[in-house]
């Protein structure tokens, strides 16, 4: 609990179980999280078995592998009907440190800002971290063109590290989203569609084999669904084109 909020982490997780035990003791560490959820994506190895060892933790299996998009679906729908106020997105593979945990669900307990981004760009040290070169120029291209297709000013659209309020997740229509890695470009957009404001916090990340990467070829492809997204945000706003993301009214510029 948070400011008598119940904080729940979710972590869509698809073969991670070298680095679950790790990443979930240290999010429970913390002494603020009510409980973990964890979504399998028909892992290969034993992350269910480990994940149902652990304490304070209810586990989903999917039966077939539903994507990473499809995973996240799963993983707030949830959270939501376990009560969650507070929804905090963390990937079990240890790229991103749950030491920033209470600051990202403070922000959101105290009605600052109903989400919260963790940040790679802002400090800096992306690339010093051992941030692939080619992934920080498609980054940084791509959060360009995102920001003023979209109208916002985020440093970047691709972490996965994220926090929400109930509020935001019981307005967005997440069902026509992409079930691929798209998903995370996407639900931004509808939240800013939806006029939500985002926060960002600096947050270190580390790169290692076990860490959850995607090709060169499935980088392609997502590079090429964010730019879609962010032309469907800006003709839906312009009113020259539909798209089941943005059918609701969004605020003007």
């Amino acid at each position: 609990m948070l400011n008598n909020k119940k904080v729940v982490v979710v972590m869509p997780a698809y073969n991670a179980a070298r680095t679950l035990r790790q990443t979930h003791g240290e999010v429970m560490d913390l002494g603020l999280v009510d409980l973990v959820i964890l979504v399998d994506d028909c892992s290969q190895d034993e992350t269910a078995a480990i994940a149902r060892s652990l304490p304070n933790t209810k586990v989903h299996v999917h039966d077939r592998n539903k994507g990473y998009g499809g995973n996240q679906k799963t993983c707030y729908r949830l959270a939501l009907e376990e009560g969650a106020d507070v929804v905090v997105m963390l990937h079990p593979d240890y790229q991103y440190t749950p030491l920033l945990i209470p600051a990202m669900a403070s922000v959101i307990a105290n009605g600052l800002y109903p989400c919260v981004l963790g940040s790679r760009i802002l400090g800096g040290r992306a690339v010093a971290q051992g941030m692939p070169g080619w992934k920080y120029v498609a980054n940084r291209f791509l959060t360009l063109f995102s920001n003023v297709m979209l109208g916002a000013k985020l440093s970047e659209y691709h972490t996965g590290f994220r926090a929400f309020s109930r509020e935001v997740l019981e307005r967005l229509d997440l069902e026509p989203n992409s079930d691929d890695f798209v998903f995370d470009n996407q639900m931004l957009a509808q939240i800013i569609w939806n006029g939500f404001t985002i926060a960002e916090v600096t947050c270190p990340a580390k790169y290692f084999a076990e860490a959850s990467s995607i090709n060169f070829r499935r980088s392609v492809q997502y590079g090429f669904g964010c730019l879609h997204t962010a032309l469907a945000f800006r003709l839906a706003r312009w009113g020259l084109g539909g798209s089941p993301l943005f059918r609701r009214p969004g605020r003007g510029d």
